[in-house]
């Protein structure tokens, strides 16, 4: 058999990034009908985050995105990044660590929504159950 083994419409032909892009937008979506003020957020999928210094030690990323200094520190999940200029708030979340702290798509769904609602708790000012009550419930 030739072509294509489903067509495009057919989650088959999801790739594994679309797939995670789908369940930040899933979680965004879901929060955004409790907090209307996040419909100003983006959010982003990033693949990881790196250290990117230049010579100078200034940062190299323009939107400062991908640059942590996570020196003896675990690898971010998500990161919150302020509006700053005419960049709105950002939420950011690493694609390949939470990938690799799960197994299953349902696993993947569970951390993704926790990580959003820890960066959301972050740039609301509140604690993450204020943000979802069913936050750390399995």
């Amino acid at each position: 058999m030739r072509g294509p083994i489903a067509p495009p419409q057919v989650p088959l032909s999801v790739s594994r990034g679309e797939a995670f892009v789908d369940l930040v937008q899933d979680s965004a979506e879901r929060l955004e009908r409790r907090w209307p003020q996040l419909s100003a957020v983006d959010f982003v999928v990033r693949e990881v985050p790196v250290t990117l210094r230049d010579s100078g030690g200034a940062r190299s990323d323009p939107d400062g995105l991908d640059v942590f200094d996570f020196e003896g520190e675990s690898v971010p999940l998500g990161r919150y990044v302020a509006a700053h200029g005419d960049a709105p708030d950002r939420i950011v979340i690493y694609r390949r660590p939470v990938e690799i702290r799960t197994k299953t798509r349902d696993e993947r769904a569970l951390l993704v929504h926790e990580v959003v609602v820890e960066q959301v708790a972050e740039l609301l000012g509140l604690a993450p159950e204020s943000v979802d009550p069913r936050y750390g419930q399995d």
